[in-house]
C-alpha cells in the first residue's frame, strides 16, 4: 500500500513536472514570437523617427537664424536694414560678377555688426582664390560665427566647412581635420544650404 502510494505520488510529480516545462516551452516561443515582431516594427519605423529627428534639429537651426536676424534692429535702423539687403541682394543676383563682390565689399566696410555681413564675408570667401579665400574665411569664423542665413545655415560651421576642404586642397590636413572636429564637436547641428548635416557630409 505504501508503495503504490509512492509511486502516485511521483507520478503525479512528473506530470506536473511535464505541464510546468510545456507551459514554460510555450511561454519562451511566444517571447520569442513578440521579440521577432518588434524587430520588425522598430526597423519599419527607425527610419521615420530618425526623419522626424533631423527635421526637428533643422528647424532648431532655424529658428536661431531668425532669433539671430532680431537683433540687427537692436542695432541699425530700419533704413539701414533694407541699405545692408539691398547691398547683400545684388550679389545674389548676379553671383560672383565684379559688382556682386564691390557689393559684399561694401556691405562688410559699412557694416560691421550686421547678420549679413557674416554672410556677406562667407560669400566673399567662396568666390576668392588662395590667400584671400583664406582671409574672408578666417574673418568669418572669428568676428561673424554666430550669424545665419534665413534657411539656418550658420556661418561658423560652415566657413569651417569651406575652410577645411581649402586647407586639404594645399595639403594642410592638420588644419583641415582640426576644422572638421570643431564642427562635428561644437556644431553637430550645422547644416548646409539643402538641409544635411555639415558632420555628415565630412568626407573624412
Amino acid at each position: 500500500m505504501r508503495n503504490s502510494l509512492v509511486i502516485l505520488i511521483c507520478l503525479a510529480t512528473n506530470t506536473l513536472l511535464a505541464d510546468d516545462v510545456a507551459k514554460i516551452e510555450a511561454l519562451e516561443k511566444r517571447v520569442q514570437q513578440l521579440e521577432k515582431r518588434l524587430a520588425i516594427l522598430e526597423a519599419s519605423t527607425a527610419p521615420l523617427l530618425k526623419k522626424v529627428i533631423a527635421e526637428q534639429r533643422v528647424n532648431q537651426q532655424r529658428l536661431k537664424a531668425r532669433e539671430r536676424m532680431r537683433k540687427d534692429s537692436k542695432i541699425y535702423t530700419k533704413q539701414q536694414r533694407q541699405e545692408i539687403e539691398t547691398l547683400y541682394q545684388v550679389a545674389n543676383r548676379k553671383w560672383r560678377t565684379d559688382e556682386g563682390k564691390k557689393s559684399l565689399e561694401k556691405l562688410v566696410k559699412s557694416f560691421d555688426k550686421a547678420n549679413r555681413t557674416g554672410c556677406a564675408l562667407l560669400y566673399l570667401g567662396q568666390m576668392s582664390q588662395g590667400l584671400q579665400r583664406e582671409n574672408y574665411l578666417q574673418q568669418a569664423i572669428a568676428d561673424f560665427s554666430d550669424c545665419y542665413y534665413g534657411d539656418g545655415v550658420q556661418v561658423g560651421p560652415y566657413a569651417r566647412f569651406y575652410l577645411a576642404y581649402h586647407y586639404r586642397e594645399k595639403g594642410m590636413e592638420k588644419q583641415a581635420a582640426d576644422l572638421f572636429r570643431e564642427i562635428t564637436t561644437k556644431y553637430p547641428d550645422a547644416i548646409d544650404h539643402k538641409g544635411k548635416f555639415l558632420s555628415e557630409l565630412i568626407n573624412r
